[in-house]
């Protein structure tokens, strides 16, 4: 019989993926900055539906417990506020932020009013969505509370089809670069969670052989590839049409699958848990939080000017100076406040453990 208990708690290999997925958002920014022009980096962008698939796996497959929102606050909201707070003050185009920008990207709600992607930080959409996902998450187990493993199946599967209606919605489809993007809030991307949460349903019960990872990786770079051309879709910032984007998004949650479930429903991974993907991936998440304001920095450094090439020598930098700052970020800020907010929880749990004990009156 399958329990929690017989599940690992702790999958390495999951952590070397968050680090090939952030290295490649690094490498997508990097190319439409230095302006190669090269289709295929664009749709790198797809390792942000890694980190949703990541992410819903790793939270479905086990109870949501009375410490979730703490937990989740302590991951995300301590090394996020002290990024934003650094690229507000210190980066110069950001300085031209209005307090609604300002406010907006302290609290994660940028996606939510008109031009609230400022300048150092305009990557931080995805992880507006992933909140929304993280906030819904206990509300979503509580309305499946009843529900068999099929019926959870099912469910999953209907939210992930219809989630597809949501860019034809007519105050969706009205976007014309004005106001409010609609089509990138949480609904759209829904999918993407979903492969996670059916990945977490089936684990214990599917078995995956590690000899197909080698093919799933071959066919999520012929996905990309695919994705990339003109045929499929507009390249660039522009804004595609409802089914271009449903395109976009089906693609993108195959291309999460092909790198997330082989590694989710099989075994170890001598690659990926090696020491320097381990590494990689326990900085990832503030490889992704500064990799940005990092590159905005490297064209002042270097003098040169931004979408003139240069793609080798701007990674390169760019990475380097980025992972300096990300173990600085993860020491000094994650690794102390996830020690803080466990003590907390120790606290907490040792004083409801804790027996009653009868107060005697002094008289």
């Amino acid at each position: 019989m399958i329990t929690i208990s017989t599940l690992p708690q702790h999958l390495p290999a999951l952590d070397g993926i968050r680090a090939v997925a952030a290295l490649g958002i690094v490498v997508t920014h990097v190319s439409f900055q230095t302006g190669t022009g090269w289709a295929l980096a664009e749709r790198f962008d797809y390792f942000v539906a890694v980190f949703f698939a990541l992410s819903a796996f790793v939270l479905w497959r086990r109870p949501v417990n009375q410490h979730y929102y703490r937990n989740r606050t302590a991951r995300i909201a301590p090394a996020y506020l002290v990024c934003v707070i650094a690229v507000i003050l210190l980066f110069p185009e950001a300085r031209t932020m209005d307090i609604w920008q300002i406010l907006t990207n302290l609290t994660l709600t940028q996606l939510y009013i008109p031009d609230g992607l400022a300048p150092g930080l305009t990557h931080l959409w995805s992880l507006c969505v992933e909140v929304a996902f993280y906030l819904a998450l206990p509300v979503i187990a509580w309305a499946m509370r009843r529900l068999s493993r099929r019926g959870r199946l099912a469910a999953i599967i209907s939210a992930a089809v219809l989630s597809f209606a949501w860019p034809w919605l007519p105050f969706v489809a009205a976007f014309d670069g004005e106001g409010i993007n609609f089509q990138i809030w949480p609904p759209s991307y829904i999918l993407w969670f979903a492969i996670g949460m059916l990945a977490a349903e089936c684990e214990g019960r599917v078995k995956i052989s590690s000899r197909i990872r080698p093919v799933a990786w071959l066919l999520a770079a012929a996905i990309m590839w695919v994705a990339s051309r003109e045929w499929f879709g507009p390249q660039g910032l522009v804004h595609p049409e409802p089914a271009e984007f449903n395109r976009r998004i089906l693609a993108g949650g195959l291309f999460a699958a092909c790198i997330v479930v082989p590694y989710a429903l099989g075994g170890p991974s001598k690659i990926l848990e090696s020491t320097i993907w381990q590494f990689l991936g326990k900085i990832s998440y503030s490889i992704f939080l500064w990799h940005v304001a990092i590159l905005g920095l490297m064209f002042p450094l270097t003098g040169i000017s931004l979408f003139s090439g240069h793609f080798t020598l701007i990674f390169i930098l760019t990475v380097a100076f980025t992972i300096a700052v990300s173990y600085a970020s993860y020491e000094l800020i994650e690794e102390p406040a996830r020690l803080y907010f466990r003590g907390r929880k120790r606290q907490a749990t040792a004083a409801a453990a804790k027996p009653a004990t009868k107060t005697e009156s002094p008289a």
